[in-house]
């Protein structure tokens, strides 16, 4: 059979299959099997994935629409945090972040999401003093079903959402095939009280194929594409819409198992991309001034990473090197006048490449110890002439190009026994600004109505992580607290510049990326399952986190109080699920920064879904409400306030023959 299920799997040492060994502290599994302890998604296989992305305990999602949600790890947005997609580097188009690089994969063609929080990353992540998130993709490997088909179809009262997927899988002990097309349309949606939020429709349609072959055994080639292809967005917290969003995703790579010596895996991988990002505004009304803003990102990369063991010791040695470009212009279209012309991002080409290296030390049953640790060099370069003398004139004698070194360590203690789970841990790193924060030339930001210019002669981030979590659990209750905290020196941030004057009209001043002294981010969280039956759980879930920089402002866009309580109902192949999804008033928030107070809210929600077998085809079916009270509300995380769907019925099957 085949359906989605969510595991929240916490600890340092998590194996996932015989050959390999991956630390996670969070996974969202999506799995071709419903095991004991996971939990269905009350959305089945048409579940987005910001859905699935949304299941992990560390991460929040920002809404400027209802399309392409930018994830949020430890309260740090994209900057903060390395997103892969099977170990490939990928980077958005646009540069107000309306595509995310979890934009560019569908639930269909995804095996499980890792997120690893902290300073901790995965080995191809740099940068990610938040955390890092890898989606791996599925591939049904070989000596599997020699054949299977899958049809997935969803639909959504609120908006008029239709999903509707096509996937097959063939396999032999030589060859094997996954390939599969998506297709997604939503209208306007409407928010609790009937309220239509403009603005808000789009279209999705994501193919792949995963191809693999293994001329000998252990000696396996598998390669990848992935067309995605949005038209149509709507983003009714911005000023502007997508006119088309389209990615081309590519992937070769070689595997050698079951080696002797040292290391007993061996992989390499050789990836390219190429993203296109086209905004425009001639769907609004009103608008002043008419404008064109393409962006384009390109990236080629490879990774190699060895996988070992011996005696106590597990470790992972990978290096990885990627080329990346990233240019966005903007024409402005003034009534009676002469087209203006504007570069954003002036082709900056980043080159990074690093080694990273990790190793988890079981000293006994109870005691384990984890050590990471990664260095990388980047050299980034305005490569537009125009662009780079446009810069110049705000930063005169600035270099065309830079060079940095950055690196991250970080260490872990685990003690596990009689059911208790204690954990401490540290780390430090350092990141590079990213090509908004170093070469941005006056984007607008219309969450505080800024222009924002770069700083090419910024200092490199750095920050110290400590974090700690005890828990305990038994037949009956699994409770877990856990803590961390971000302490930073020259953190990166805009900071008005009253001697600048605004281009964009409305805009309330100009702010450059500074270096600010120090900031500190704390997050805090308990969770609690308690099984009242054996097939009764009540699952509750707090989390609190406080944010400060050195000027004593509140940083923006840190989480409020929150609670989620859910009772889940299971038999046999029946699952059912009631809870409430609860948010304080988001009164300490970041008024320096443009943020403004959001009211608490609570919204509720039902669900069931249940597996049956019809002669040889599995079908599965969801049925459910969100808001069931049609509740009008906004989260701490929705641009500019925009407000969250209202009550949204949903119904969606899928087949597995």
């Amino acid at each position: 059979m085949l359906m989605i299920s969510f595991v929240l799997s916490f600890g340092l040492l998590c194996p996932q299959d015989t050959i390999t060994k991956e630390t996670a502290i969070d996974e969202v599994v999506v799995s071709s099997t419903l095991g004991s302890g996971k939990k269905a998604a009350s959305k089945g296989r048409v579940a987005s994935i910001d859905e699935h992305l949304g299941k992990l305990s560390k991460v929040e999602m920002v809404r400027r629409g209802n399309y392409a949600w930018e994830p949020v790890v430890n309260n740090m947005a994209t900057e903060r945090v390395s997103t892969t997609i099977d170990g490939m580097k990928i980077f958005y188009a646009c540069t107000d972040k309306m595509d995310p690089v979890t934009s560019y994969v569908e639930s269909s063609n995804l095996q499980r999401i890792s997120l690893n929080s902290g300073l901790d990353g995965n080995p191809q992540a740099t940068g990610n003093i938040g955390g890092s998130i890898d989606l791996k993709l599925q591939r049904v490997g070989f000596d599997a079903r020699p054949e299977e088909y899958n049809l997935s179809a969803g639909y959504e009262s609120n908006g008029k959402v239709q999903v509707y997927g096509a996937d097959a899988a063939f396999s032999s002990h030589r060859w094997y095939t996954n390939f599969g097309v998506f297709y997604r349309h939503a209208d306007n949606y409407k928010a609790g009280g009937n309220k239509q939020v403009a603005f808000s429709q789009f279209k999705k349609t994501n193919a792949f194929a995963n191809l693999g072959w293994q001329p000998a055994d252990d000696h396996i080639v598998e390669a990848t594409v992935i067309y995605d292809i949005a038209t149509d967005i709507g983003y009714p917290a911005l000023t502007m819409d997508v006119a088309k969003a389209e990615a081309v995703i590519t992937s070769l790579a070689y595997r050698r198992e079951h080696l002797s010596g040292l290391f007993h895996r061996w992989e390499s991988k050789a990836y390219y991309n190429h993203i296109t990002h086209n905004m425009d505004d001639t769907k609004r009304p009103d608008v002043a001034i008419h404008m064109d803003m393409p962006g384009k990102s390109q990236t080629a990369g490879l990774y190699s990473l060895l996988q070992g063991n011996k005696g106590a010791h597990y470790f992972l040695l990978n290096y990885d090197a990627y080329y990346n470009t990233l240019f966005a212009d903007m024409t402005m279209y003034p009534i009676g006048g002469q087209p203006m012309y504007m570069l954003t991002w002036s082709d900056v080409g980043t080159l990074n490449t690093g080694v990273a290296a990790t190793d988890d030390i079981t000293l006994n049953q109870h005691h384990h110890i984890r050590l990471s640790a990664k260095a990388a060099w980047q050299h980034q370069r305005i490569n537009n002439d125009e662009g780079f003398q446009a810069l110049s004139i705000y930063f005169p004698g600035m270099d065309r190009g830079r060079s940095r070194f950055i690196s991250r360590v970080a260490a872990s203690y685990a003690y596990e026994h009689s059911g208790w789970k204690v954990a401490i841990g540290t780390g430090y790193g350092t990141r590079a600004p990213s090509v908004t924060e170093s070469y941005g030339y006056f984007l607008n930001n219309t969450f505080d109505q800024y222009d924002y210019i770069g700083n090419p002669h910024l200092k490199n981030e750095k920050a110290i992580e400590a974090n700690a979590s005890v828990g305990f659990s038994n037949e009956i209750v699994n409770i877990k607290a856990e803590a961390n905290a971000f302490f930073f020196q020259d953190y990166i941030i805009g900071r008005p510049d009253t001697r600048l004057s605004a281009m964009t009209l409305g805009a309330a001043g100009v702010k450059v990326y500074q270096n600010l002294k120090y900031a500190q981010i704390v997050n805090t969280s308990l969770g609690a399952e308690v099984r009242l039956a054996p097939w009764l759980v009540f699952e509750n879930h707090v989390k609190y986190s406080y944010g400060r920089e050195s000027t004593q402002a509140r940083l923006p866009l840190i989480a409020p109080l929150s609670y989620l309580g859910n009772l889940r109902f299971n038999w046999r192949r029946l699952q059912a699920e009631g809870g409430v999804r609860m948010a304080s008033r988001n009164s300490q928030c970041g008024s320096e920064y443009g943020e403004t107070p959001t009211p608490g809210y609570a919204v509720w929600h039902l669900n069931i879904g249940g597996q049956f077998h019809i002669g040889k085809v599995i079908t599965n079916l969801h049925l459910g409400v969100e808001n069931l009270f049609d509740r009008y509300y906004s989260t701490y995380s929705d641009w500019n306030h925009i407000p969250q769907k209202g009550r949204n019925i949903y119904v969606n099957a899928s087949f597995t023959l």
